[in-house]
């Protein structure tokens, strides 16, 4: 685990604490960003970030590599208006290897499984980078992927057929399981 800042988890600090102690002056900022090709450096501030960005994030423990995120469904998609809890898990090997990424209450999607809540992504199960961050995955991949359904590859056959074959009452039984 990592050392404490300003004698708290950086998960109790205030944004403001967060900000004048990363950002303080540049050579600050310099010095963290050497220190990124440690994966448990990356994964502290990419966890920071995304909790910058206004994103609610609980912990699951006192690690950096378990935690949900609260990810509202983008505008103009029939999600919009609906709250999910998103579990992520951060591997060891972060950020060269990809978060595994998880619905924890239901939503209605091709590629998602019902049960399970696993997300069928290709830039997160087979395109991953390092050079993405916690971030794209709630600012850019997921909204993607709510906005832009993949019924051709699928994890939720019925979501998959129901699409392709009546989009208005597909989009009807998106807004009725939309989580709150």
């Amino acid at each position: 685990m990592s050392k404490p800042l300003l004698g708290l988890p950086f998960y109790l600090l205030k944004k403001s604490q967060f900000s004048s102690h990363f950002f303080s002056s540049e050579k600050s900022q310099r010095k963290e960003e050497e220190n990124m090709s440690s994966p448990s450096k990356r994964r502290e501030m990419d966890l920071m970030k995304l909790m910058m960005s206004d994103y609610k994030v609980e912990m699951i423990n006192d690690g950096m590599q378990e935690f949900y995120v609260e990810f509202n469904g983008p505008k103009e998609s029939p999600y919009h208006g609906g709250v999910w809890k998103i579990r992520v898990e951060l591997p060891d090997a972060y950020p060269y290897k990809s978060p595994s990424i998880g619905f924890v209450n239901k939503i209605y999607h091709p590629n998602v499984d019902e049960m399970s809540g696993s997300v069928c992504l290709d830039v997160i199960n087979q395109t991953w980078s390092p050079m993405f961050d916690l971030v794209n995955v709630f600012e850019v991949f997921l909204p993607q992927l709510l906005l832009y359904p993949n019924p051709s590859d699928p994890l939720n056959g019925e979501a998959a057929a129901l699409m392709m074959r009546d989009r208005t009452a597909y989009e009807q039984r998106v807004k009725g399981s939309d989580s709150a």
